[in-house]
């Protein structure tokens, strides 16, 4: 019986992943290794700064909590835990943030000491630069560390401020470094060759801003000046008095206007010559805060918004946001998201265009290559975009595929008669699979493909040599009929056995291919150096790689996983959710109707701020009769991520006499938004599980009609959590809760059958 029903969820999970099947429930996506992402955190609507880097981003939550995203392979996009936070500053690879109690914290790239904050407590504002940082003291002095040495390694002394005690505000750029002082002058120091350390005279200024090789301030009238390199015209900013920020990237600049719009000037390509836009802001005139990196931007939204433009080569600009996606995709530096909708959104290097997907709202299965993406409409037929040069991305035409698979250079499609079909780079024969028309699943490597059979049996093709031409055999399955899932990396395997048991095979020389033991195993995904399983109990285990590939996230709230080339993604379900407790009132076991005083619980998924709870059931099985349906929070109470417990609740009489699906009762649930005021309301189906509990009152359940197994049940509670436990009424009236109460209600019981 395990057997067959591990079987049954191996093969669910297997044609997730490679394509077959779709998730009904839609979820947020977790990131990690050398690319990081959180879909929820960035579509809350509680972020208060923001900060852009090299590759990186942060943004500092309602909550003083930090979220990171981009590249993080020196674990630059991830800030050390904490709620203490009130600044944040990205650099080059590394990251600074100031807490309330005025001291600093670094992370990210060490390797001249820039992550590595002086000891102090009376810090009030910090900033970062390539290699370097600054923080101004609140007795006016600034500090620097890390690197003094420019772009070739030449002394510039960027990390080495002046002596001074009349500062307000701190600029780091590139390689030279700016700062305000309180009569309105500024002072410039660092890397000079192109005069950006090298400031205008003047006591009007009120902000600053440096760049890589030029520099911005804004005066008291509200007009903006630059200096330094003026290449693609970065240094020259537009005619006007109405600027209230200003920020400087490489090779451009932003400014916010009082009327909430965004002004951009200066290059609007990347490092490689290549369009990226970040000089072209979005139109709107609701933008509060504005950031550069080298090449994007980024802006904070009046309602608490995170939007960003230009380059996304590491999705630090732009990543997948939200809690609706169903599918995903990691390929070599870039991944895909397919949303309930049907719509396909992408990150991260985007040379080919390989992260760009087509517009529709059709498509129901993605797969990311090595530079290239494919996806499969509704219709059966499939659709590729990226690096074309051999072919991958030119599907047959045809419509009845069931599901798609990107490798190295080629492609694989699987039919509806279960017929594999490939197409692209050939040069192994990965492209031409053998002629049967049993597979219910494909998979392609970077130079290998492979195709289960309904017969449980693996069929390998193509190349069996590693990067340096090494025997690896990765294309050689063993000879056994027992797998329900595979998975291709870039020269390793992995298959999926029906009791829940992983084999590898193939190049192993990070430990790939020796895959964990256990049985408790239920989906599979293999990267270029590392893999990762999905177990049965929601939660995720790795093995493999690099110390650029990560470790996966704790918890056990995981659907799905999907693993790239130094990244991993994982679907994490994010349905709102509402929990019961009861409290037991009254236990009338004669007619079976138990009347329940119930505590009701909310998780709050999307904003990290709401108020004026109030949770409503409007709709309950015919068993159910309700008394009081409304729980409502105090008017000024405010919720926080997570659980948050109603001060009031719900109560209703429940007829055991037939069970309860819990799936009949729907709530409703409104609240008011901190920040800006909106309303929100939802509709929520079912509650957390069958059985809910709390230390005050037993259980909840709903599985099955009462019997004296219920009582024996709430006479177990009561053993074990002492003297709140299990029996919650004073049952004889003797004014004490205790062991009597319970005999009692356990003679009730006798007494009625």
């Amino acid at each position: 019986m395990k057997a067959r029903r591990s079987l049954k969820i191996a093969l669910g999970t297997a044609q997730f992943l490679l394509g077959i099947g779709i998730q009904a429930q839609a979820a947020s996506i977790v990131g990690w290794g050398d690319l990081i992402v959180d879909s929820l955190e960035l579509a809350r609507e509680n972020h208060t700064a923001i900060s852009a880097g090299g590759g990186h981003s942060l943004a500092l939550c309602w909550d003083g909590t930090i979220v990171g995203w981009g590249y993080n392979a020196r674990g630059e996009a991830t800030p050390p835990p904490g709620s203490n936070y009130i600044a944040i500053a990205a650099g080059g690879g590394h990251s600074v943030a100031l807490r309330s109690d005025g001291s600093i914290v670094g992370w990210g790239s060490n390797y001249h000491g820039q992550a590595i904050a002086p000891h102090g407590n009376d810090f009030i504002a910090i900033t970062a630069g390539a290699n370097h940082s600054l923080g101004l003291r609140s007795d006016g002095t600034i500090v620097g560390w890390g690197s003094n040495n420019d772009y070739w390694g030449e002394w510039a002394g960027q990390a080495t401020p002046p002596p001074g005690n009349n500062y307000i505000a701190i600029a780091a750029g590139s390689w030279h470094s700016l700062a305000l002082k309180s009569d309105g002058s500024i002072v410039g120091w660092g890397a000079d060759y192109y005069g950006q350390a090298t400031p205008p005279s003047g006591n009007d200024y009120i902000a600053i801003a440096a760049g890589a090789g030029h520099s911005l301030a804004l005066r008291s009238d509200g007009s903006i000046v630059g200096w330094g390199s003026n290449y693609s015209g970065r240094a020259t900013p537009p005619g006007g008095n109405d600027f209230v920020a200003i920020a400087a990237g490489s090779l451009h600049s932003i400014a916010l206007r009082s009327d909430g719009t965004i002004v951009g000037w200066g290059s609007n390509y990347d490092y490689w010559g290549e369009w990226a836009g970040q000089a072209t802001p979005p139109v709107g005139d609701n933008f509060v805060r504005i950031a550069t990196g080298n090449y994007n931007s980024l802006a904070l939204r009046s309602d608490g918004t995170v939007v960003g433009w230009g380059e996304n080569d590491y999705g630090q600009t732009a990543p997948a946001a939200g809690y609706d996606f169903v599918a995903m995709a990691a390929g070599g530096t870039f991944s895909l998201a397919l949303r309930s909708g049907g719509g396909i959104v992408g990150w991260g290097r985007d040379a080919s265009g390989q992260a760009t997907p087509p517009v529709g709202d059709n498509f129901i299965r993605i797969a990311a290559g090595d530079y290239f993406s494919l996806a499969l409409r509704s219709d059966g037929s499939v659709v590729g975009w990226g690096d074309n040069r051999y072919g991958q991305t030119t599907p047959p035409l045809h419509n009845d595929f069931i599901a798609v698979s990107a490798g190295g250079w080629h492609s694989l499609g699987l039919r509806l008669d279960g017929a594999v079909v490939g197409w692209g780079n050939d040069e192994y024969g990965q492209a031409t699979p053998p002629s049967a028309n049993d597979f219910i699943a494909i998979a392609a490597g970077s130079n290998h493909s492979l195709a289960l059979g309904s017969d449980g049996v693996v069929v390998g093709w193509g190349s069996n040599v590693d990067n340096s031409g090494k025997w690896s055999g990765q294309a050689i399955p063993p000879a056994e009929g027992h797998f329900v899932a595979i998975a291709a990396g870039r020269y390793h395997s992995l298959g999926l056995r029906y009791d829940g048991s992983i084999v590898g095979w193939g190049y192993n020389a990070h430990g790939q291919a020796t895959p964990p033991g256990g049985d408790d195993h239920i989906a599979i995904t293999a990267g270029w150096l590392h893999s990762l399983a999905l177990k049965s109990d929601g939660s995720i285990v790795g093995w493999g790689g690099t110390d650029q590939t990560g470790t996966p996230p704790s918890g056990n709230s995981f659907v799905a996983i999907v693993a790239g080339q130094l990244h991993s993604l994982a679907l994490k379900a994010t349905r709102p959710q509402i929990r019961v407790v009861n409290k037991k009132r009254r236990l009338d076991i004669g007619k079976m109707v138990f009347e329940y005083d119930c505590t009701v619980s909310f998780e709050n998924l999307w904003d990290i701020a709401i108020r004026n709870l109030r949770v409503e059931m409007i709709g309950v099985p015919a068993n159910m009769t309700l008394i009081d349906p409304i729980a409502t929070f105090d008017d000024e109470a405010v919720s926080e991520k997570g659980w948050v417990t109603s001060t009031d609740t719900c109560t209703f009489e429940v007829d055991r006499s037939q069970p309860i699906d819990p799936d009949q009762i729907v709530w409703k649930v409104r609240c008011e938004k901190v920040i800006t005021g909106q309303q929100m309301e939802l509709t929520i189906t079912g509650v957390e599980s069958a059985a809910s509990s709390n230390a005050a009152g037993g259980f909840l359940m709903f599985d099955e009609p009462a019997d004296f197994g219920d009582i024996a049940g709430l006479g177990g509670n009561w053993l074990w959590r002492g003297i709140k436990g299990g029996v919650a009424e004073d049952v004889d009236q003797d004014g004490t809760v205790n062991l009597r109460d319970f005999a009692r209600l356990a003679e009730d019981w006798l007494g009625s059958r």
